[in-house]
Order: structure tokens, then sequence, then C-alpha cells
């Protein structure tokens, strides 16, 4: 197993299987994510297939699940080429595809925030199982963003509507809200969370691991086509958007604490 410096990855056995856990690991950044982190994640799921493992949780260390970017990541942003961005867009979108197509029945266990990429991660799992204190968001357009690669997951999740309204207004909601739209599984007391993930761990290692695998895979081929297409724009989009005046203004309103002024709208 590979050494991380910004996620902790720890196999456990418990009576029903064995559990793989990795833990987003900057608890004094809310989890937020690095270029790092995004690529030991990617890199430690592709580990979990040939673990052993039975199933994967993906949990954020401290009282939150993921901010979303690290603002040391926002400050690089405005300097860098095209062909940066859309190299950095393509690990994300590696990430999300990672997860999507994971093998393993996966759980994420969720509190405090999940804004962003936080979010599409969250939702990416197969099982999402929130604390009621848990407040999740597509943010990106406030400061300028496209939250382009995520939006290929989402419409599979809640349909076009409902991603025009998280994806436009970039409005955090609450648990309830989230688990109504479909996006997250149970909704728990922040003291009744590690219970639920417990309770549906053991659920699915009773389970048959080659019935599961085969189920995960079916759902996947049949949206592997579209979700290949649409990523690929996803990608172009995210990195041409993110060499205009309103991402530079974004970012810079965002670290000085401001209101941005886009100049698209001058």
């Amino acid at each position: 197993m590979a050494n991380y410096t910004t996620i902790l990855v720890e196999e456990s056995q418990t009576e029903a299987g064995r559990i793989l856990t990795i833990t987003l690991n900057r608890p004094e950044r809310r989890n937020a994510l690095t270029s790092t982190m995004i690529q030991e994640l990617t890199l430690a799921l592709r580990e979990a297939e040939d673990s052993g493992c039975g199933i994967v949780v993906l949990r954020g260390a401290g009282e939150h699940f993921c901010s979303g970017l690290d603002l040391s990541e926002l400050r690089a942003m405005s300097s860098r080429s095209l062909e940066q961005h859309r190299l950095d867009s393509m690990n994300v979108a590696e990430l999300f595809r990672t997860l999507y197509s994971l093998s393993l029945p996966s759980i994420a266990e969720v509190r405090g925030f999940a804004l962003a990429g936080g979010m599409g991660m969250a939702t990416l799992c197969d099982f999402t199982i929130a604390s009621e204190d848990a407040r999740l968001g597509y943010s990106e357009v406030k400061i300028g963003f496209v939250p382009a690669i995520v939006s290929s997951f989402l419409l599979l999740q809640v349909g076009e509507k409902q991603a025009r309204d998280l994806l436009l207004s970039g409005r955090v909601i609450d648990a309830a809200e989230a688990h109504t739209l479909g996006l997250i599984t149970r909704v728990v007391p922040g003291d009744q969370l590690d219970a639920a993930i417990t309770e549906l761990s053991t659920t699915l290692l009773a389970n048959s691991p080659v019935a599961m695998r085969a189920t995960k895979h079916l759902l996947h081929r049949q949206e592997i086509e579209r979700l290949s297409r649409n990523l690929r724009a996803a990608v172009n989009t995210n990195a041409e958007l993110r060499v205009t005046d309103d991402f530079r203004e974004g970012i810079a309103a965002f670290l000085e604490k401001r209101k941005p002024v886009w100049p698209s709208r001058c």
C-alpha cells in the first residue's frame, strides 16, 4: 500500500468481513482538496480493488467531510495556462470516475460541510449516510467556477431540473433536503452516524461479493458511453472558463473576502 500524506487508509476486520476506510486527513483545513489529495484519493481507490476488503468507507477527519478546493490551490490557479487547467480538470474527472466505477460497494460518511468537489465525492458513493448537521452544495458559480465535471454525474442522480437548481444557484442545502432530492441515502443524528455506518456495512458484507460487483458493473455499463462523452466536454469547459476574466475576478474576490464585480456584466 502506498504512503500517503493527505489521507489515511486503514483496513479493519469485523465479524462480517473486512472494511477499507479512506479518511481525508486535513481537518485543520476542513479537509479541503489539493492536487496531492486528489491524486492520492484516486490511487487509494484503485488499490482498494485489490485489497481483499468487502467495502470502502469514505470519510473526513474532524468535524467536516470536505469543503472543496483549498485556498492554496485557488491562489495558484490564476497564473496557470490553459493546458495546466485542462490537466487539473482531467485529474478531478479521473477521481470522480474512479469512485463512480469502483467495483466494491462504497459508503460516504458525511458530517459538517460537503461542498463543491466534496459534495461530488460524497454523493458519488453508492450509499451516503449523513448527520443532521451536514450542509452540502455546489457553490462553484459563486466564485466564477463551472461545476462542469460533477454535472455529468448529478444529472444521473436528480434529473435536469433539480441539477439546474443546485448548479446555477450554488445554494447550500441541509441533509434533509439532500435526502429528499435523492442525493443522500439516510440522515441520522450526529451521535448515531458511526452506528449507522456499522449497520449498513454489516448488511453489505453479508451479501455475495460476486453478485454486488456484477450489479455495480451492470449499472455503470449502461451509462459509460454517455458519461465518457460528457466528461470530455466537461474537462474542456472547465479548463476554458479558468482563463476568463470572470474566473480571475471570482478568485480574487473570494480571497479578499468581498463581493465579486463580474467583468462579463460590465
